[in-house]
């Protein structure tokens, strides 16, 4: 498998650095090379946020995603900024709740009202992160589920494991209704 490139967008507070330090440890217990970097405005909360994770049966030589294979935009910001780097054969997810113009619409787009889904399903926005990461994981192959909920294990607070296990299997059943 060549370079797989993922970037997870959006704005600070939505924990997608979190997802991307999961989303690599998934891949490192799948035995899998990867790097996994982060970005975010001087914000902490409400700024830009973004991760990058790379994942490869071999040597990887640039650690940031540039030519993304997947893209999981969570904002219409992040969506707007990133969408052009996403190759023509990508996927692209984005939640609608805060997405709501799509400049151009890749082949394999999938929009669902994430974090509308996480506050009905779930009670709290505060999931999203993990629904939203989930549902990409299951869409695309990129680790096994089963690396996935071990690295959530390994990763969340002990207090936060069940609930975010929970939003996991949400994002899965997600993607087996609404994927292709």
């Amino acid at each position: 498998m060549n370079n797989y490139e993922i970037r997870l967008s959006g704005s600070g507070g939505q924990g997608l650095i979190l997802a991307g330090i999961i989303l690599a440890r998934a891949a490192v217990l799948d035995k899998r090379r990867v790097t996994q970097t982060q970005s975010y405005g001087p914000e902490s909360r409400g700024g830009s946020s973004r991760a990058d994770v790379i994942i490869s049966d071999q040597e990887i030589y640039f650690p940031e995603a540039t030519n993304f294979d997947c893209l999981l935009a969570l904002t219409q910001e992040a969506c707007d900024k990133y969408l052009f780097d996403l190759r023509d054969t990508g996927t692209l997810i984005i939640d609608t709740t805060y997405v709501k113009n799509l400049a151009l619409a890749a082949e394999n787009t999938f929009e669902l009202p994430f974090t509308d889904i996480a506050i009905e399903k779930l009670g709290s926005p505060i999931t999203t992160n993990i629904l939203s990461l989930a549902f990409l994981v299951k869409i695309t192959g990129i680790v096994k589920e089963a690396s996935l909920k071990q690295s959530i294990a390994e990763t969340v607070k002990p207090a936060f494991v069940a609930l975010n296990h929970q939003a996991m299997q949400l994002g899965f059943d997600l993607a087996e209704k609404y994927g292709k």
